[in-house]
């Protein structure tokens, strides 16, 4: 028989809805998972184990079965504020913080009929693209337990990669979700800037951070982000060319379902931190756009390649706002600031000493950044890329005390992933490949603004060609 954790997230949801499984029974099953596994992989911080039973027996009985996602397990990401749920944001100086008030993505997953199991790891306030805090275990890929799971979305992703949650919501700064994503072989998207109400990015320095999801199928990435998105009279939606709305329909799992169309695609190895940055794309990487490209072409979708224009401000502008974010951290004193990490406390530092100007050029250079890589992508209905430019991190790999350098590795590990960001639009990594040692490498489809729909109906095709979803890793 087919254990519970075996079948998609869509799949449990029907059991759930034929009533052939219970929600209680559904959550004690991922709790057990939880137990046996969790530690290994070290993807939660905080597990509420008796607050997730009550939820389950409060869903059965009086949430309607036409939630959007009745009955199905979930975690919030320790960024998220959960009312009376320890929230530590992955920092020492909020070890023992519980918010009286949820965000509103804690609140729309409840008012979708999901029952959260706890926290996932974050590393400390989201800020690198590993997640190694001070104030729990490492999070290690379940693909190899030597090895990081990625960041900022790295607990999500470890436990959906090990079987510990169907799926998982994560933001998306500079590449949080589509990072972790690809490191532990699933499937992860990034919408665009402004679409999911809970987590748009519009009250962000330059728009970065949006929330999105993370599933091991481009159908359960669509079925969860159709969940997190609030209903059409909520719905945030804009006439602006750059800030485009969700289908007419209301569903991405439609596109995902279906996996329909032949585009032309844009191949990319560029990226615009080469002008301050050595960045090298590893054999592995190459290997992992190369499965694309050739699954692609067998397709018949139309393939190019593009290089980007000079963009020599990209870098210090983007760095700028990565320090004045990190600037706002409530850590007024010395001893507040001591409880830092040596990255963040960097990060803070320098960005309290920006002047204003600083900041008003940074979120300029961005939006003519913005507006600039549009125009070049006009052209293509999607752009690959790889979505990492190596394997997977080693635990211990980036530099602990060296702000500087610990910054320059993240960006050659991820220079594909924070300009699109920058530029507001929505990309998809999958996970086309594995390497010789079992690691799995990913691809990323850089969409056209409000282009979920196309990315989801491309990654529906290539799943179908390489059948990525058999593919278990040894902590299973």
């Amino acid at each position: 028989m087919t254990d519970l954790h075996e079948l998609t997230a869509l799949e449990q949801w029907r059991l759930l809805q034929r009533g052939e499984v219970g929600v209680l029974e559904l959550t004690d099953h991922y709790l057990d998972r939880i137990d046996t596994h969790g530690e290994a992989v070290g993807a939660f911080v905080t597990v509420t184990a008796e607050r997730a039973r009550r939820r389950a027996e409060t869903v059965q009985s009086s949430v309607p079965r036409t939630a959007p996602l009745w009955g199905l397990p979930h975690a919030d990401k320790d960024l998220v504020r959960t009312a009376g749920v320890r929230t530590t944001f992955g920092s020492r100086l909020f070890e023992h913080f519980v918010p009286e008030e949820s965000d509103a993505l804690a609140v729309q997953l409840d008012e979708a009929g999901a029952v959260s199991l706890g926290k996932t790891t974050t590393p400390e306030f989201g800020l690198p693209s590993y997640t190694e805090s001070r104030v729990a275990p490492p999070t290690r890929t379940p693909w190899d337990l030597s090895r990081g799971a990625g960041g900022s979305s790295g607990g999500a992703a470890a436990a959906v990669a090990a079987g510990l949650l169907p799926f998982a919501t994560g933001s998306d700064g500079g590449g949080s979700i589509r990072i972790p994503a690809a490191a532990c072989g699933l499937v992860g998207i990034k919408p665009s800037r402004g679409l999911v109400p809970a987590g748009s990015g519009l009250g962000a320095p330059a728009g970065l951070p949006v929330a999105g999801t993370i599933g091991r199928t481009v159908e359960d990435v669509a079925f969860l982000l159709d969940g997190i998105i609030a209903k059409d009279g909520d719905r945030i939606r804009f006439d602006h060319t750059l800030r485009a709305p969700a289908p007419e329909d209301g569903l991405f799992l439609g596109a995902a379902v279906r996996g329909e169309g032949r585009f032309q695609i844009g191949v990319l190895t560029d990226s615009p931190w080469r002008h301050d940055y050595d960045i090298v794309v590893d054999p592995e990487a190459t290997a992992a756009l190369d499965v694309a490209v050739s699954a692609l072409d067998a397709l018949g979708h139309g393939l190019e390649r593009i290089s980007l224009e000079p963009t020599p401000d990209y870098s210090a502008a983007f760095r700028v706002i990565w320090q004045a974010g990190a600037s706002l951290i409530p850590a007024a004193t010395d001893e507040e600031l001591d409880l830092l990490e040596p990255l963040t406390r960097w990060l803070v530092l320098r960005g309290r000493e920006l002047p204003a100007s600083s900041l008003v050029w940074a979120i300029a250079s961005l939006s003519d950044f913005e507006a600039a890589l549009i125009r070049q992508f006009s052209a293509f209905d999607a752009v690959l890329t790889p979505t990492l430019a190596m394997t997977p991190r080693p635990i211990g790999w980036y530099d602990q005390e060296d702000g500087e350098r610990n910054f320059a590795q993240q960006v050659q590990y991820t220079p594909f992933t924070s300009f699109v960001n920058a530029s507001g639009l929505p990309a998809l990594t999958l996970p086309v490949h594995w390497t010789d040692d079992g690691l799995p490498m990913g691809a990323q489809l850089i969409g056209r603004p409000g282009g979920e729909a196309t990315l989801l109906a491309l990654g529906r095709q290539l799943e179908r060609r390489l059948d990525w979803t058999a593919r278990r890793p040894p902590v299973w």
